[in-house]
C-alpha cells in the first residue's frame, strides 16, 4: 500500500520523535488514513509491538489495515475471544488486557501504540502503559488520535511529553482528499437556553441539552430543514440522548424517510446489524448518540446533522468529519459524491468557528522542522502550529501579535495547485474539454459534458469506471489522481521522466493517423494520452451518459 507524501511526512516525524524522545503524539483527522499512518510506524519501528484499541470493530479494522501495510509481519490478536501475544504486532482490546491476569501474561514489547490516544485518561490505559514500561523501560510509546482535547489533558501529558505532527482537515479538503462541507446555522431560538448547559468533565450536560432541543417544535423544524436541503441524502443526525434520538427517528419515519437509530446501549450485534443495513443503503438516516464519533467509516454519507452542542472543537470536528470522507467506486459503485451539506442546530460553529483548526500547511517550510514548548500547557509541539492541539491555547506569531483564525476559503487549493503535487503529468486535449494523465499501468481523465466535469479511470484490461461527477473541477481532478495515485506506475509515468517529451515515435504517429508534418511539437507523453483516449473513448462516452 502506498503512502500519500503527507502520510509520509506524518509517518517520519513520528518516527524521528519515538527515536529521540521515546514517545510521541500524532494528530490526524478523519480521512487523513490514520491507520494506514500508524500500520506504517509500527512496521518501521520493527521489534515486538502491541496495537491497543477499545472497540472490537477496530480490532479488526485496523489488523485488516496493518497487513495490507505490512503482508510480511506476523499478527495475532489478544481479545476476550482469542488470547494470542504475536512474535510481531498484537491487536489487543484495552478491556480484556487491562485484567490483572491478563496483564501478567505480557511478554517484553518494544512499541505500544495506542489507536484513539485521548482515552490514556482511563485507569485501564494508564495500568497497562505503567505495566508494559515496568517490564521494558526502553519501551516506546506512541499514540494517534483526532481530538486531544476531549481528553484529560494532564493525563495525556503523562503518557506524551511531544506532538510529533499535526494533520488538519483544512489540509486534507484543500488538497482534495476530502469533500469540501457546506455549512447551515440553524436558529430555533434556543442559542440562549444552551448556553446556560453546565459542562461535566467531558462535554456539556446532555440531559439538559435534552430538555431544551428534544422538542416538538425543534424536531419539527429539523426534518423539514432537512428536507429542504439535503433530502436525498445519505445522513448521520448526532443526538444528546437515546430519548432525543427515539424522538427525531420518529419524526423522520413519519415523513416516510427510512430511518434507525444506534446508541452505547444497544446490544453489539444489534448495532452491527443496523450499521451493516445503513452502509448497504437500506436506512437513508442514521440516528445516533455518542457512538459514530471515532472508528466508523461509511463513506457515501453526505449530510451531517448537529442536534446537540459540541463543548469542545475535536468533538465537533470528529462528528463532521464522518462525511467528509471521498467516495471509493470499488466500495460504492452508484454513489456520487462532491461536497457534504451540515446542518448545525445546537450552535457548535458558532461556537467554535471554522472546522479548520489550525493552518499548518507548510509548517516544514515555516518552522524548518523546529518544536516549542505549548505555553499553556509545556507539551511540546511542532513550531508552525498556533493552536496547541491539547489544551487550545493560542500562540503568538514573532510579531507578537496573535494569529486569527483564518476563514477555511483562504486554504483552498487551486487545480494548479494539485496538479503540480500530483506525481504524474496532467495533459489538456481538445481545447480544454479533456484533461488526461496515464500511469502506464492505469489512466485517468477528467470530461467537460453537460455542464460537469467527470472524471474516470481506467486499468490495464479492466472497465472504465466513473470516479466522480462535479461541477468542481478540483474535486473531479482530486477523484482521478487519487485513482492514478493508487494504480499507476509513478516510477515509468513520473512527470519528471525525460521521455515525456521526447518526440512522438513514428508508430504511436502512425497509430493515431498523423503524417510527420502534422505533428510538429508532439511528444511521446501527449500521443500516449491520445492514444490512450483512442482506445477507450466508446467506453468513456457510455460510462459518462449511463
Amino acid at each position: 500500500m502506498q503512502l500519500r507524501p503527507r502520510q509520509r511526512d506524518f509517518v517520519q516525524r513520528c518516527i524521528d520523535a519515538l527515536e529521540s524522545k521515546g514517545n510521541t503524539l500524532g494528530i490526524a483527522p478523519t480521512g487523513a488514513g490514520k491507520t494506514v499512518m500508524l500500520s506504517a510506524v509500527a512496521k518501521r519501528m520493527g521489534g515486538r509491538a502491541l496495537i491497543l484499541q477499545h472497540r472490537d470493530e477496530l480490532v479488526a479494522q485496523n489488523r485488516s489495515t496493518f497487513k495490507a501495510v505490512a503482508p510480511e509481519i506476523e499478527t495475532d490478536l489478544y481479545t476476550a475471544a482469542r488470547k494470542r501475544w504475536s512474535p510481531g504486532v498484537t491487536f489487543g482490546m484495552v478491556q480484556t488486557l487491562c485484567r490483572q491476569d491478563n496483564l501478567e501474561s505480557m511478554p517484553k514489547l518494544d512499541l505500544l501504540v495506542i489507536d484513539e490516544a485521548h482515552h490514556v485518561a482511563a485507569n485501564s490505559y494508564r495500568n497497562i502503559i505503567n505495566h508494559a514500561r515496568t517490564m521494558n523501560p526502553a519501551l516506546k510509546v506512541f499514540g494517534v488520535t483526532a481530538t486531544p482535547q476531549r481528553g484529560d489533558g494532564a493525563a495525556l501529558r503523562e503518557a506524551f511529553d511531544n506532538i510529533s505532527d499535526v494533520i488538519t482537515l483544512g489540509e486534507l479538503i484543500s488538497s482534495g482528499f476530502l469533500v469540501k462541507p457546506r455549512f447551515f446555522v440553524i436558529d430555533c431560538d434556543i442559542r440562549g437556553d444552551l448556553a446556560n448547559v453546565k459542562t461535566t468533565a467531558t462535554d456539556f450536560d446532555m440531559e439538559q441539552v435534552s430538555k431544551i432541543m428534544d422538542k416538538q417544535a425543534v424536531n419539527d423544524r429539523v426534518i423539514q430543514e432537512w428536507k429542504d436541503k439535503a433530502g436525498d441524502r445519505k445522513t448521520v443526525v448526532f443526538c444528546s440522548t437515546v430519548s432525543h434520538a427515539g424522538h427525531v427517528m420518529e419524526g423522520f419515519k413519519q415523513a416516510g424517510i427510512k430511518t434507525d437509530m444506534v446508541h452505547g446501549d444497544l446490544p453489539d450485534l444489534a448495532r452491527r446489524k443496523v450499521l451493516k443495513a445503513f452502509d448497504k443503503g437500506e436506512i437513508q438516516v442514521l440516528i445516533n448518540v455518542a457512538v459514530l464519533t471515532e472508528g466508523w467509516d461509511c463513506q457515501d454519507v453526505s449530510c451531517v446533522v448537529l442536534l446537540r452542542p459540541c463543548s469542545y472543537k475535536g468533538t465537533m470536528i470528529q462528528m463532521i468529519g464522518r462525511g467528509l470522507r471521498k467516495v471509493d467506486p470499488a466500495r460504492y459503485p452508484n454513489a456520487l459524491k462532491s461536497d457534504c451539506i451540515v446542518l448545525d442546530f445546537g450552535y457548535s460553529l458558532l461556537t467554535h468557528g471554522s472546522i479548520e483548526s489550525d493552518p499548518t500547511v507548510g509548517q516544514d517550510r515555516e518552522s524548518g522542522g523546529r518544536m516549542k514548548a505549548c505555553e499553556g500547557c509545556g507539551i511540546e509541539i511542532p513550531a508552525g502550529v498556533k493552536i496547541c492541539p491539547v489544551c487550545g491555547h493560542i500562540h503568538e506569531t514573532e510579531a507578537g501579535e496573535r494569529e486569527p483564525r483564518k476563514p477555511l476559503e483562504e486554504f483552498v487549493m487551486t487545480e494548479i495547485h494539485l496538479m503540480e503535487l500530483s506525481p504524474y503529468r496532467w495533459q489538456d486535449m481538445f481545447d480544454g474539454a479533456v484533461t488526461m494523465a496515464n500511469g502506464i499501468d492505469a489512466w485517468a481523465c477528467l470530461v467537460d459534458h453537460d455542464g460537469m466535469w467527470h472524471a474516470v479511470g481506467g486499468r490495464r484490461e479492466t472497465s472504465v469506471n466513473l470516479l466522480n461527477r462535479s461541477k468542481d473541477k478540483l474535486q473531479a481532478l482530486a477523484s482521478a489522481d487519487d485513482f492514478l495515485r493508487a494504480h499507476g506506475d509513478k516510477e515509468a509515468a513520473k512527470k519528471t521522466k525525460r521521455w515525456l517529451s521526447q518526440p512522438a515515435s513514428d508508430k504511436q504517429l502512425s497509430l493515431l493517423g498523423l503524417a510527420g508534418g502534422m505533428a510538429f511539437g508532439m511528444t511521446k507523453y501527449l500521443a500516449c494520452c491520445l492514444i490512450t483516449w483512442k482506445i477507450n473513448e466508446p467506453r468513456i462516452q457510455r460510462t459518462i451518459l449511463n
